[in-house]
Parts: C-alpha cells; sequence; structure tokens
C-alpha cells in the first residue's frame, strides 16, 4: 500500500513501506527528456544529468564518487525520453545518507566550467559508441522514421552537431525550466520509518523553489510508412518494423502486452519459433510495445546476416499477415496471459523495481500504480480484447528502418 504527501513546496512524494525488503531504494523523477526538448535543446536532458554528478557547492567530483562507493548499493541517474531520474538503493541505515548525496546533486550543481567540456568530450564518445552499436542506431532510425518532426524522433543522447555546439548557458537554462518542484516526483520503497522519512523529505528538499514551464508535445496520429536505411560494413542486418501502439493510459495497452507476449515477448512466441527455431535464420528476434502520455508503438526487430534479410523480413509480414486473419488460440492466449502477470510480479520483487513503478507512474500519470489493480486488470483480459486490438495495431500502416550491408536492395515494406 502506498502512502502519497506533498512537501510545503509542491514536491510529490509517494512512498512503498516493505518490511521484509532488507533494502530501501528512493528516487527523484523530474518531467525532464527528449520529448520535451526543442530541436535546438536535443540532448540537453541527457547532459543535464552528466553534470549533476560533478561538483557541487558541498562536494567536489571526487568527493561525489568517494562518497558514492562509501554507501556501497547503488547511486546512479538515468534519462529517458519522458523523464530524468537520480535514484539510490542502499540499506536502510544509509538511507539519510543517500538523501543528503541525491539533494545535493539535485539542487547544489556547480555546472562548473570546465567540468563542463571535460563532459561534452564524454556524451560525443557516448553518442560515438551508439553510432558503433548497429541496434541502438537502428532505433534512433526508426524513431525518426515513425515519429518525423515529433520530439518523439529525436535521440536521447543528442546528435554530435548539438553537443558539440551546446553552451553552459543552454544548460543552466534548460535544467532551470524543466527542473522544479512541481514537475519532479520523490519515490521510495523498501525498509524505512515513514514519519521519519516525511521530515527528511521536508529538511532536504522543501526549501527548493524553482520557476519554469514544461510543455506537453503534441499527439502523434500514426506514421505514413517511411523508410530509414544506414549502409555498415558489418555482418549482420538490423531490421525493425514500427506500428502505431496505445497510449499509457489507453485500456487496452493490457490487451497489446498479453498480444505481444504471444507474437514476440519470448521463446515460445511465434516469431522466436517461426524465424529462429524453424528458419534457423536469425539470433535475435522479438517485439515489444512501448507507450507514452498520448501515443505508443508496437516494435518488431530481427537480427540476421545480409544473405537472409529478405526472408526474415518477408517471414516477419507473413507472421503479421497470419495474426490478423488467423487470430489466436485458446491455448497460446492463457499462456501469454499467465506469463504476463507471472513477469510482472517477480519483476517486482526487489525494491528498486518497485520504487521505480511508482515513482514513473506517479510522475506520469499522476497516480502510483497499485500492483493488485495491474494483475486485476491483466486477468480481465479476454482473448477477443486480444484480436480486437491485433487488428487495431497491426492493419496501420508502418514504419521501418534497417542497417548493416545491401540494404538499399531490401523490399522492406
Amino acid at each position: 500500500m502506498c502512502e502519497e504527501f506533498v512537501l510545503s513546496n509542491g514536491l510529490r512524494v509517494v512512498a512503498e513501506y516493505i518490511p521484509h525488503f532488507p533494502s530501501v531504494s528512493v528516487g527523484l523523477w523530474i518531467g525532464a527528456g527528449s520529448m520535451y526538448e526543442t530541436k535546438e535543446e536535443n540532448g540537453l536532458s541527457h547532459f543535464v544529468e552528466h553534470m549533476l554528478f560533478k561538483s557541487t557547492e558541498n562536494r567536489t567530483t571526487r568527493g561525489i564518487a568517494v562518497e558514492m562507493d562509501a554507501i556501497g548499493g547503488q547511486v546512479n541517474a538515468f534519462t529517458s525520453k519522458e523523464c530524468t531520474c537520480y535514484y539510490a538503493k542502499v540499506i536502510a541505515e544509509h538511507l539519510e545518507r543517500a538523501m543528503d548525496l541525491l539533494s545535493d546533486l539535485l539542487l547544489h550543481a556547480r555546472m562548473d566550467e570546465e567540468e563542463f567540456e571535460k563532459e561534452r568530450g564524454v556524451i560525443l564518445e557516448e553518442i560515438a559508441m551508439g553510432e558503433d552499436t548497429p541496434e541502438d542506431l537502428v532505433y534512433d532510425l526508426l524513431a525518426e522514421a515513425y515519429f518525423g518532426d515529433h520530439p518523439l524522433s529525436r535521440p536521447i543522447l543528442g546528435t554530435q552537431e548539438q553537443i558539440a555546439t551546446a553552451t553552459r548557458q543552454a544548460l543552466i537554462d534548460f535544467r532551470k525550466k524543466h527542473y522544479r518542484p512541481d514537475n519532479t516526483v520523490l519515490a521510495i520503497a523498501g525498509q524505512f520509518d515513514l514519519d521519519a522519512f516525511r521530515d527528511m523529505a521536508e529538511r532536504y528538499l522543501g526549501a527548493w523553489q524553482a520557476d519554469g514551464h514544461t510543455h506537453m508535445p503534441a499527439p502523434v496520429n500514426g506514421c505514413d510508412g517511411t523508410i530509414k536505411t544506414r549502409k555498415k560494413d558489418i555482418e549482420q542486418v538490423h531490421i525493425c518494423l514500427a506500428y502505431p501502439g496505445v497510449a499509457q493510459e489507453d485500456e487496452e495497452l493490457y490487451a497489446l502486452t498479453v498480444m505481444n507476449n504471444l507474437f514476440g515477448g519470448g521463446m515460445s512466441s511465434r516469431l522466436f519459433q517461426r524465424i529462429r527455431e524453424e528458419m534457423g535464420a536469425a539470433y535475435s528476434v522479438y517485439s515489444y510495445p512501448s507507450s507514452y502520455a498520448n501515443c505508443g508503438t508496437m516494435t518488431i526487430y530481427a537480427g540476421t546476416s545480409p544473405e537472409l534479410a529478405q526472408p526474415v523480413i518477408d517471414a516477419l509480414h507473413e507472421q503479421i499477415a497470419e495474426l490478423i486473419s488467423g487470430g489466436v488460440t485458446d491455448e497460446e492466449f492463457s499462456m501469454a496471459k499467465d506469463q504476463l502477470k507471472v513477469s510482472y510480479i517477480l519483476g517486482l520483487e526487489s525494491s528498486s523495481s518497485r520504487m521505480s513503478s511508482i515513482g514513473r507512474s506517479k510522475l506520469m500519470r499522476g497516480r502510483a500504480v497499485d500492483p493488485q489493480d495491474v494483475v486485476r486488470k491483466i486477468e480481465a483480459v479476454t482473448k477477443e480484447d486480444v484480436e480486437r486490438v491485433i487488428k487495431r495495431v497491426l492493419t496501420q500502416p508502418c514504419a521501418a528502418a534497417v542497417v548493416g550491408r545491401n540494404v538499399d536492395q531490401l523490399k522492406v515494406l
């Protein structure tokens, strides 16, 4: 059961006490990600995340690293398209030290000019590493193909050109605009004293004041069948298709997730059995849904040799057509639903996963996820629901991205 309260400055807090967990995880969830960036700001959410781990008014860069190691457990951050999260997973007795460190990073980062230039180089190397990772590259191309000029098309890391020309002042301005109490959620899960944590949160974060405005980008209305390709002299061809999915608040999200499980979500799925087991044509083949505030996608991926790329593409489309025309069997439907329920429950067996679940949900949906409610919604999905969402999603135009050798010779759509 989650407790929710608001600090004196409007910062929302969501807390789940789990006494049998030996650890506690705490995270600061901020509505800053590539989805909220303008073209000129692309990559700044991620750049700010890096800079907050540099020196603060109270700690040196080395001092931050030493203290992170001294706490033990995990202290880290990540940036996604929708949010940035700074988190710590520690034993209960180190909770206040973790809160002291996280709040210092959030409120007192110096954004030093010398550190800014150093970190620019680090991020440029990170972007270059992505160019050398075909599976990452094909997803970036797929986002461009599907979302076009929408902010969701932009890479989380930004581009080489954007990061090379970004200024320290632009970073400071971006942080000021998005890093605000009303745009932040503090989430905690695990073993802790709720009253003590309430006081701790107010003490460390209650005085934080900031002004700014985060805009919500317009909805995405589907795609127009765009294909993006990149020639690379590598051993595999990486293939991605993206169909319109469903938004986070869409009730058919659960039916889509069940459908994904039976179609490409595991070793017993249709894609895995046909393309890997029967054809022996790919080591990695799968599908997954992504849901955002006002849209979603259903993505299909396969990695194969240049010689087998066209047969694999053909097999993907054959499996899609078969799913649309033939529906699903009772056996695979039941198995997919049970698998989804069990994997969801097992996925909550750590304080960090529970903290992430309630923190992200509170920030993006305005309420914490109740695991029992999720289980009930999974159980309520019917075979008819799944077959309806198959037609809703897979009969629409799709976008595609392909990376590898001779990709311009492939018939993808």
